[in-house]
């Protein structure tokens, strides 16, 4: 009765994560590709808020697509704990405390967007500063936010290396999406480092998106889509949960 009940409940996990995945996918290319890129002109403060101001609404909407990618991310580390624990359960606690911290980190960058849209909303305090300046700190705030997320991403790329091992030893996921996250978890890696190391590095930047974006969203989207279509393999499961018993 036990292994029964076991079972439906991986699988059923399986899935649910399979729609967080995809959901922290779609939220989060809304939010950065979509809409950042979309308003933030590098070098250009003046430009960038007009842009803002114009489409403070869309700007918004990015906003939030971060929060709802950042929840997402905080209720998969926990799915993924509980599915791949039965691999190695300090394993499985590691990786989910480095996504873990890769969504507090993520959260509290959000801080330098909000401080963005009060900075252009144009408060009786803020007359103190010319329009100059304000545009200046806005697109200061925009750099920082961007610094930021690359150091959230150092937390994330070290999470699914370990979540690409755990599922390469697991035998109930298939092992090429446990290969395919290695390559991405080190562009993640590469792309952060890059970021915090190089004085120049937007003159790299669209070179260090593609060496992140492609192998990336490869991974990741097949192994979303393989969680929410075929979930794990129970028999399997039951195996390794009866050992781990």
């Amino acid at each position: 009765m036990t292994e029964r009940i076991v079972n439906p409940s991986q699988l059923q996990m399986a899935r649910i994560a399979g729609v967080l995945y995809l959901t922290i996918i779609i939220s989060g290319i809304f939010a950065e590709f979509f809409v950042r890129q979309s308003l933030i002109v590098a070098g250009d403060a003046a430009t960038t808020a007009e842009n803002i101001m114009a489409s403070a609404g869309l700007f918004r909407m990015g906003i939030a697509g971060d929060l709802i990618m950042i929840m997402s991310d905080v209720a998969l580390a926990l799915i993924f704990y509980i599915l791949l624990k039965p691999v190695s359960n300090t394993l499985a606690l590691l990786a989910a405390f480095f996504r873990l911290a890769q969504a507090t980190t993520l959260g509290i960058n959000l801080l330098n967007l909000f401080f963005v849209l009060q900075l252009l909303n144009g408060a009786d305090y803020l007359a103190a500063l010319d329009t100059e300046q304000v545009h200046a700190l806005v697109l200061l705030l925009l750099n920082a936010h961007s610094t930021g997320y690359a150091i959230g991403l150092v937390f994330f790329g070290f999470s699914i290396m370990i979540l690409g091992y755990l599922i390469f030893r697991s035998g109930y996921i298939p092992r090429i999406l446990g290969i395919l996250l290695v390559p991405a978890s080190l562009g993640y890696l590469v792309d952060s480092f890059a970021h915090v190391l190089l004085p120049n590095y937007t003159d790299y930047a669209a070179v260090f998106t593609m060496v992140v974006f492609t192998p990336a969203f490869i991974a990741e989207l097949a192994l979303a889509l393989w969680l929410l279509l075929k979930g794990v393999n129970v028999q399997r499961t039951q195996l390794l949960y009866g050992n781990a018993a």
